[in-house]
């Protein structure tokens, strides 16, 4: 019995250790995140407060009076609901541009056979190393030349002629499928064209999500761009449009919050929704280089 007992003695000794070191991983976790949430939970509290409390002092946690009207208000302060039909036209046009070049010419980098192939890919991963400042300026002189300015094209135009990054994502992909496909597609009298379209699109539809979730999470929060090219207040998109309720002297708080609370409200949604594609594609392509 006293042998049993002293080898028990060490077995819950370490038990209560791995407990214990459990125990402050989650407390240190759960410090993190309150931490993080303090930003956001000011913004969502401030979007249903009065002007008149926003900055009291003490701060107030919940609003002693919800207004609830600051979100319809929104859209009668400020044309929010016209931001927000362009910003979803440039978002889809950018998604569908963005899909379409980067999984043509990955599927042309990994499955086919033409002269300059590698020299061409080392080229298109080298873009990668230029940053946007550097050729901030060619382009808009490009699209001033070409008399796109405050239009949407200059938004939307350059993803139908792909993007490194998507590129060699959608590369890495399709690198992981077998050639056989290819070879018994064309047994069939399968031209290039229907191997892209129904073989290799369906089955690189984890890499297509991620490059879906990445090219709107961008377009969507993109406030460089449509600073340079949209003058028009009617062109606005909601990155930029909600520097309408910020003034140099007079700020309005409360609509400032409950649009940036309306504009955030389709990337949480998308993130809910489609997280698991993306972890599925972003593994994907990395486990074949």
């Amino acid at each position: 019995m006293n042998t049993m007992a002293a080898t028990r003695r060490p077995w819950t000794a370490r038990r209560l250790q791995r407990s214990a070191g459990t125990a402050l991983i989650y407390v240190v976790l759960l410090t993190g995140a309150a931490i993080i949430m303090v930003p956001l939970w000011w913004m969502l509290t401030t979007s249903v407060k009065r002007p008149a409390e926003i900055f009291a002092f003490p701060p107030t946690l919940f609003p002693k009076v919800f207004r609830w009207q600051n979100y319809p208000e929104v859209f009668s302060k400020a044309p929010f609901g016209l931001w927000f039909l362009n910003t979803v036209y440039v978002v889809f046009m950018d998604l569908l541009g963005t899909l379409i070049s980067a999984s043509m010419v990955g599927f042309s980098f990994a499955r086919l056979r033409w002269r300059g192939r590698n020299v061409l890919f080392l080229i298109t991963l080298a873009t990668m190393m230029l940053p946007g400042t550097v050729t901030m300026i060619p382009r808009y002189l490009i699209f001033k030349e070409l008399h796109w300015l405050d239009s949407f094209r200059p938004l939307w135009v350059p993803s139908f002629f792909g993007y490194a990054f998507f590129i060699f994502l959608m590369r890495q992909f399709y690198t992981t499928l077998p050639f056989d496909l290819d070879d018994a597609a064309r047994i069939d009298g399968c031209n290039i064209l229907g191997i892209w379209l129904r073989i290799a699109l369906p089955l690189t539809k984890p890499a297509l999500a991620a490059c879906a979730i990445f090219t709107f999470n961008s377009t969507w929060n993109d406030f460089m761009g449509p600073l340079i090219y949209l003058s028009s207040p009617q062109k606005l998109t909601l990155a930029l449009g909600l520097l309408y309720f910020r003034g140099p002297h007079v700020t309005d708080w409360h609509y400032l919050m409950a649009s940036s609370t309306i504009a955030m409200v389709p990337v949480i949604v998308l993130y809910f929704f489609a997280q698991k594609y993306f972890i599925q594609g972003v593994v994907f392509t990395g486990v074949k280089g």
